[in-house]
């Protein structure tokens, strides 16, 4: 079942699929946004453009009252959105108390409420007590996000939500499907979502050497992944949502199906903060667990969504740990034969929200046999030599896809669709 978002390259999933097949980058430079990005080494991020909805555009009184626009953080707003249009793409409009029972939420975000954090600090120091806005805490809570969903459509399954930095987009999907496979639920909404792209964000990753910093003047070739040249990430914002549902109460309703979610592996690094180990091995257990729960063999991937965020490390670290699992005897004969691309390029790191965009690409890429692009892919670096559609889509059978998240704290995640028959 499906799906939608808004991030950077336009609101509306339809809209930013065809938009990422035909190579647009989302990524703008943001030093007229705030004086204080100036003295920063990083100033380009993947933002969600202004606009009417009709346009692909966003403006906050279009999805939402002013009353729940005033006490909805806007990662929660993004995900609200995201909710409405994958609900009308699923014609799930549970009234009876059974069906809402039956219907729960599970969205995450890896950093939520950073604006409502720094302004409230400094009204605080300023002027004490009186200046803490009385929605502070509501609104700084990452659960909320779910809670506002759960709350507007009468949703009285499981409300859960996953703060696994980077990751959390998809442990949200997986965590969301072992509540239907253990018959918590027949429905839930899954996603993530974020909004933290302010100075004080941005500076903290800068200070981590985490962010490319040498395309301030060409924004839109920061994000590199798999190029020789990538030098760092770019931060994003957005939210992607998808609805699951146990497949007997589908195809009891006649409900059209995208995509089959066959596996999920979970594993830790148990080595460094921000670091994979260079083997990726943590990267390989997870998606070893993944397939081992869908009960296929390697040889069975057509196409990896990568987590690949354009650093020097962890672009290797994945590289390698993908060339390990898929290639030899029970896999692909040759590295090129093996399909990867990473759609950051275009989208940039959308950090919490990374993880449920790339599971929906994931599934478009399965239902349309189509495998998306990584733009910006001019010059491979050593011991890349899988296919990584450089710059163009390519049209291939893809019955089966996985899609890796990793995060910082080494947790690491991959999610397994499959074609539907």
């Amino acid at each position: 079942m499906l799906l939608w978002l808004t991030l950077c390259l336009a609101a509306g999933i339809r809209r930013t699929w065809k938009r990422l097949l035909d190579g647009h980058c989302g990524v703008v430079n943001v030093k007229d946004r705030d004086e204080r990005y100036a003295e920063q080494p990083c100033q380009v991020a993947a933002v969600v453009p202004e606009g009417s909805r009709k346009n692909g555009g966003w403006t906050a009184s279009e999805w939402l009252d002013r009353v729940d626009e005033r006490k909805m953080a806007k990662f929660a707003q993004y995900a609200m959105a995201a909710t409405e249009e994958a609900l009308q793409d699923a014609e799930w409009k549970p009234e009876s108390f059974e069906q809402r029972e039956a219907t729960g939420v599970c969205l995450g975000s890896g950093i939520g409420n950073f604006d409502e954090i720094y302004n409230t600090v400094i009204a605080y120091d300023k002027g004490g007590y009186k200046k803490v806005n009385p929605l502070f805490v509501p609104k700084l809570l990452i659960n909320l996000g779910a809670g506002h969903i759960s709350m507007k459509y009468g949703f009285m399954g499981p409300s859960h939500s996953a703060t696994t930095a980077c990751t959390t987009g998809a442990h949200s999907i997986g965590d969301a499907a072992r509540f239907i496979a253990c018959g918590d639920a027949d429905v839930m909404v899954a996603g993530g979502a974020e909004s933290c792209i302010h100075p004080l964000a941005i500076g903290g990753f800068a200070r981590a050497r985490s962010l490319s910093t040498g395309f301030n003047d060409t924004p839109e070739k920061a994000s590199r992944p798999f190029d020789a040249d990538r030098a760092g990430f770019v931060v994003g914002e957005g939210a992607a949502v998808m609805i699951l549902e146990e497949l007997e109460h589908a195809l009891a309703r006649g409900a059209r199906i995208y995509a089959e979610l066959k596996g999920y592996g979970c594993s830790s690094d148990a080595h460094h903060m921000t670091s994979p180990k260079e083997n990726g091995e943590g990267a390989f257990m997870a998606m070893k667990k993944a397939l081992k729960q869908a009960q296929l063999r390697p040889a069975a991937v057509d196409y990896v969504n990568a987590h690949a965020t354009s650093t020097i490390v962890g672009d290797a670290a994945e590289n390698s740990a993908i060339k390990a699992l898929l290639l030899g005897p029970d896999g692909k004969d040759k590295a090129a034969d093996v399909n990867v691309s990473s759609t950051k390029g275009a989208l940039g790191h959308l950090l919490g929200g990374a993880g449920a965009i790339e599971a929906l690409i994931s599934v478009l890429a399965v239902h349309e046999n189509t495998m998306p692009p990584t733009i910006n892919l001019d010059r491979l670096a050593d011991g890349f030599d899988c296919n990584y559609a450089p710059k163009d889509p390519q049209s291939r059978q893809i019955d089966v896809a996985l899609t890796n998240s990793f995060g910082f704290g080494g947790t690491n995640s991959s999610l397994c669709f499959a074609q539907y028959s």
